[in-house]
């Protein structure tokens, strides 16, 4: 049987990288699938790729910044579905880099929105509702940046994604008796197109240095982060809540 058989899920940050991964995973488990991200020609080819091999999926774009979208997320989650049971919280960005002497207020704020304060609204409306249905499961996608590594120059990034899991902590704590569980994905470096390594100034140099962090001495592949945040969605981690799953393939734990 299919793990998420029967169960409603919002994927966001899903036009590419880890959260279009997840989508077609979770889809191809069973669930019914509600994506969204900002391009939307990138998530109307999504939902087909995904009906196209049987699944179900319908997409809304938008900026996840915007509590209209998290609030339309569920409700198109319960109007098309007649329900929500999982949210993977995964959309962000890295933002301003730089020194923090040099760091603009409006490069740091903008940080905080998209990682932060967007998983602070997903949360906000989608918990709600996994309680009144008898619960489920919220996922935030951290990184290893702030939490086993300071990466100079990724101050703002660092800090917002660190916050997830504070967030996480409390929601689980709050929300644990109505058997919603709350955890955060903690994925090493992720051959998706917003990586360093993949940047178009990108020196082999810089791919080595960034694929030696980790002990396996390269970069996840999405599909292997959203296998990880399957888990968490799925019932075979029913007794873990306010955790940080480390999927880093060693990042934590490498000091050559």
């Amino acid at each position: 049987m299919n793990m998420l058989e029967g169960k409603t899920a919002i994927v966001t940050g899903a036009s590419s990288g880890i959260g279009h991964a997840t989508a077609r995973l979770f889809a191809s488990e069973g669930a019914s699938v509600v994506v969204t991200g900002r391009r939307e020609e990138a998530l109307n080819e999504l939902v087909e790729d995904i009906t196209s091999a049987g699944g179900t999926a319908v997409a809304v774009a938008g900026d996840i910044r915007d509590e209209t979208l998290a609030r339309t997320l569920v409700e198109t989650a319960v109007g098309r579905f007649g329900g929500l049971d999982i949210a993977f919280n995964n959309a962000g960005g890295v933002g301003e880099m730089g020194p923090v002497a040099g760091l603009s207020l409006d490069g740091w704020r903008q940080a905080i929105d998209t990682n932060l304060t967007s998983a602070f609204l997903g949360a906000k409306h989608q918990a709600q509702v996994m309680s009144d249905r008898g619960g489920g499961s919220i996922i935030f996608t951290s990184t290893f940046v702030g939490t086993t590594a300071g990466m100079p120059g990724m101050a703002a990034y660092a800090a917002s994604k660190a916050g997830l899991a504070g967030l996480a902590q409390v929601l689980a704590a709050e929300y644990g008796s109505h058997n919603v569980r709350v955890n955060t994905l903690i994925p090493g470096g992720t051959d998706t197109p917003a990586n360093v390594a993949n940047s178009p100034d990108a020196t082999p140099e810089l791919v080595d240095f960034v694929k030696g962090l980790h002990a396996l001495k390269r970069l996840a592949r999405p599909e292997e982060i959203a296998r990880a945040a399957l888990f968490l969605a799925s019932d075979a981690s029913s007794f873990v809540t306010g955790a940080a799953l480390v999927a880093d393939g060693g990042q934590a734990i490498t000091r050559t």
